[in-house]
């Protein structure tokens, strides 16, 4: 079994997909496999993977028992069974350098391991005006104001650990809300949080799966979810084991 599971959702990212595996076999030292989660057997990213040009890595395509990005991250978990899952997005090719150290912050005790683009050495470059004003807005007022020790609460990108996908029940419906779900029930709970610096850049090839107006009302909850932690001292979460 590998060390590690790296989640992919995908919609059609034929043009990026490859690029990502290459990054990935160069850069990543750790033992893995990748999870292509994909909603549809006509996905042209299934068509090239059939191109991925080392025969050493471990892809396994999973099908969505769903449909969107937020039923094909939880297909992904699903399939899972490495004590350490990482999510990331299909144009991602930018990142693969950090994901050993996530790894061995996982080793050294985090459940939740942030990459985070607003820390020291962490960047964010062409992001569209409203979604850079909300992520960074968002980012500021929980990092400064609900005490969430991480400056990037929204991120994608980031590290969990088998104890938080077998514990934790995902109440988010929609979208990637299911991320920032995870992070602020481990900042209830007191489990382990840490992030290091990535680079984000916006995405030159395909379409972006990002909705902000439909996705808003989950990414709120999960936003109040958090100053209610620190203000209301609230302490309370539904674990699968209760």
């Amino acid at each position: 079994m590998p060390d590690l599971d790296i989640v992919i959702p995908v919609y059609n990212e034929g043009e990026n997909i490859v690029g990502v595996l290459e990054a990935l076999s160069q850069s990543v030292r750790t033992s893995f496999r990748v999870l292509i989660c994909y909603d549809h057997e006509d996905d042209n990213t299934l068509e090239a993977l059939k191109h991925c040009g080392d025969p050493a890595l471990e892809v396994v395509p999973v099908k969505n028992t769903g449909s969107g990005a937020h039923a094909a991250v939880l297909s992904g978990f699903r399939a899972s069974d490495a004590e350490s899952v990482i999510v990331t997005p299909a144009d991602d090719t930018s990142n693969a350098g950090i994901i050993d150290e996530m790894v061995r912050r996982f080793k050294d005790g985090a459940d939740l391991v942030v990459a985070s683009r607003f820390m020291p050495g962490g960047k964010m470059a062409g992001c569209p005006w409203l979604k850079a004003l909300l992520v960074r807005v968002s980012a500021f007022t929980l990092y400064h104001l609900a005490s969430l020790p991480t400056r990037d609460a929204s991120n994608g990108l980031r590290l969990f650990s088998r104890r938080v996908l077998d514990s934790i029940i995902i109440e988010s419906s929609m979208g990637f809300a299911y991320s920032i779900e995870l992070l602020v029930k481990c900042h209830r709970l007191g489990w382990p949080i840490v992030e290091i610096p990535a680079v984000w850049i916006e995405r030159t090839r395909g379409t972006s799966r990002f909705h902000v107006v439909r996705w808003l009302p989950d990414y709120l909850k999960w936003y109040f979810y958090a100053f209610g932690t620190t203000f209301l001292r609230r302490r309370r979460v539904l674990l699968k084991t209760d």
